[in-house]
């Protein structure tokens, strides 16, 4: 065998051993994060969602709109938003009411 070729062989060698080393290092990392690999894939509890308006919340409603408009209004459906859609809306109604200036 040449000098060429016993090189080859160990080098190959030296290769496959350190192959086998990261294949067992892999396994035991997968073996380890594998609990917590389940408990992220498990689904989310669904939120509880709102509990609904009473009969007497919808009159009230059904009333102050009927004095806004000036008529009787049928409600087909009331959607309770978070604070942050009011203060959207505030801004956006103030950014609005500025006319841009044109400089021509």
């Amino acid at each position: 065998m040449t000098e060429a070729m016993k090189a080859g062989t160990d080098t190959i060698a030296a290769l496959q051993a350190e192959l086998a080393r990261l294949s067992a290092r892999v396994a035991a990392l997968e073996a380890a994060s594998a609990p917590r690999a389940t408990r992220l894939a498990a689904p989310p509890a669904p939120a509880p969602g709102p509990e609904p308006l009473s009969e007497e919340l919808v009159l009230v409603i059904g009333a102050a709109i009927a004095a806004f408009l000036g008529k009787r209004a049928h409600i087909r459906q009331i959607q309770l938003v978070d604070g942050a859609s009011w203060a959207h809306a505030g801004r956006v109604s103030i950014q609005a009411s500025h006319a841009p200036v044109h400089n021509r």
